[in-house]
């Protein structure tokens, strides 16, 4: 399922449709992936879905600016995810 989300960028002073492009199982898995993404230019935001709040045991979801959707999915699939 495909989630947009506008949301106001103060960078570029515009409103920008935030897309789920994955659903990270861990923190680690969500910030290797953002780390990835933004070598490859793409701005990234994570979002943690509560799940459990004491540990670190939460989903997290990864988005990127609706017009780089496709950019983002050729780059998830290159790299394994």
């Amino acid at each position: 399922m495909v989630k947009s989300i506008p949301v106001n960028s103060p960078k570029r002073g515009v409103l920008l449709m935030w897309t789920v492009v994955y659903m990270a199982q861990s923190k680690e898995i969500a910030t290797a992936l953002q780390e990835l993404l933004t070598k490859e230019g793409i701005l990234v935001k994570l979002r943690p879905i509560s799940r459990n709040h004491e540990n670190n045991d939460n989903y997290y979801e990864v988005l990127v600016p609706e017009a780089e959707v496709e950019e983002a999915h050729s780059v998830i699939i290159e790299k394994g995810y």
